[in-house]
């Protein structure tokens, strides 16, 4: 089984590559992020004739977010439940036994700045409630663009910005892993310097000057399943590239 997260900077504009991605990858789930479409312009056909069901939230030009899979996606949640927020950067679905939760987690825009306040309160808001989830799903994924470069390794060693970074959201991180939850990514041994997103700007791509802000975490029963986790630079080579790369992990079938 091969869930994968990626955050398209704009489903209508990388609509082409989705389709190419889905045919050559083949992955059973995906969780997209930023989707800047509101759902009646969500390409539901387009995905129906890939071989995807969809499952989605989203918002005018900003934000919005979805699952993709190949199966039903049952018991579907927006939204964290009780918090009060008209951003659309939470869905969740049960898909082959399997919770997934799809996240575009918030930016932060700038150490201490209002945004930052909001960033916190809403990542304590939302491991709460995925505290709530792992009683009741304990075959849980948690993925997305999380907007947290958890460990040194996953920031460029030149990045100065403290946004992403910083002691606060990297406990923040560390708070949703000691929930019982494990970042699949870094299960396995990967090569250095290995990132998830790169600016448009100053060639960061090319330079490889980028963050590892995509995580996909798994509980503990689905560890001994765990066969990879790789990040897909290939669409980031693309032109009119989202800024972000796909990240998959594959699952060892129990049935």
């Amino acid at each position: 089984m091969k869930i994968a997260t990626w955050n398209v900077n704009s489903l209508k504009v990388r609509l082409p590559h989705l389709l190419d991605w889905l045919a050559a990858e083949s992955p059973d789930v995906v969780c997209l992020q930023e989707l800047k479409l509101e759902d009646k312009a969500f390409p539901v056909e387009e995905l129906a004739a890939a071989g995807y069901k969809a499952v989605f939230s989203g918002q005018k030009t900003y934000n919005g977010v979805a699952i993709l899979s190949k199966l039903d996606a049952r018991d579907v949640q927006i939204g964290i439940p009780g918090l009060e927020d008209e951003q659309r950067r939470i869905i969740a679905a049960t898909v082959d036994g399997v919770r997934v939760i799809c996240g575009y987690f918030v930016n932060g825009q700038a150490v201490g700045s209002e945004k930052f306040a909001y960033k916190m309160s809403w990542l304590a808001a939302l491991t709460a409630w995925v505290r709530e989830e792992l009683q009741q799903h304990p075959q849980l994924v948690l993925t997305g663009d999380f907007n947290i470069a958890p460990e040194a390794r996953d920031a460029h060693p030149d990045w100065k910005d403290e946004i992403h970074v910083s002691e606060p959201e990297r406990a923040a991180f560390r708070a949703l892993l000691a929930l019982g939850l494990s970042d699949a990514f870094r299960l396995f041994e990967q090569p250095e310097k290995i990132y998830s997103w790169w600016d448009y700007r100053m060639m960061a791509f090319r330079r490889n000057f980028g963050l590892r802000i995509d995580h996909i975490l798994i509980s503990a029963p689905l560890l001994p399943q765990a066969l990879r986790c790789w990040v897909d630079k290939a669409p980031r080579k693309l032109e009119r590239p989202s800024d972000h790369a796909p990240v998959i992990v594959e699952l060892k079938r129990t049935v």
